[in-house]
């Protein structure tokens, strides 16, 4: 078993309460302007990139910055505001595949403003583009390896 160091567990706890700081920032702002959560935002969004060929839960799931184990509940409840539907997979008939409506897209241009702002405030004005940079570049390996389930 390899023990990590003292500075990648530095890096580590610095990485989660950043993470949970923002969060927290994001969602107070998006509910005093009587917006759904952040994580109504980030799987809109998701789905909108995704266009006409939508998304399966399980494509969800990895994109979005919400625990796995929501994603499910949050789809249903995006479902009942009428934000998004879903169809039978065309590639097998017992999956489904996930597309944002008219109606998901006018709520996440709405939120977006707020959510911008609130991203500004919790990472934009504590880093210079170029330090965001140097940041997103030095995360990317982590992220990847997720991605490709190593």
């Amino acid at each position: 078993m390899v023990i990590p160091s003292k500075q990648i567990t530095d890096a580590w706890i610095s990485l989660m309460r950043a993470q949970q700081v923002a969060l927290r920032q994001a969602e107070r702002a998006l509910r005093h302007a009587g917006l759904p959560p952040y994580g109504w935002y980030d799987a809109l969004w998701e789905l909108e990139k995704a266009g006409e060929i939508g998304l399966r839960i399980h494509q969800i799931e990895r994109q979005i910055l919400i625990a796995q184990s929501n994603v499910s509940r949050l789809i249903d409840r995006l479902e009942a505001a009428g934000c998004v539907e879903r169809k039978p997979s065309p590639d097998d008939g017992r999956g489904q595949v996930i597309f944002i409506t008219d109606q998901g897209r006018t709520t996440r241009a709405a939120m977006w403003p707020i959510y911008a702002a609130a991203i500004q405030e919790a990472v934009g004005a504590h880093l210079t583009d170029g330090n965001a940079t140097i940041l997103a570049g030095l995360l990317r390996p982590i992220i990847e390896n997720r991605e490709t389930g190593l």
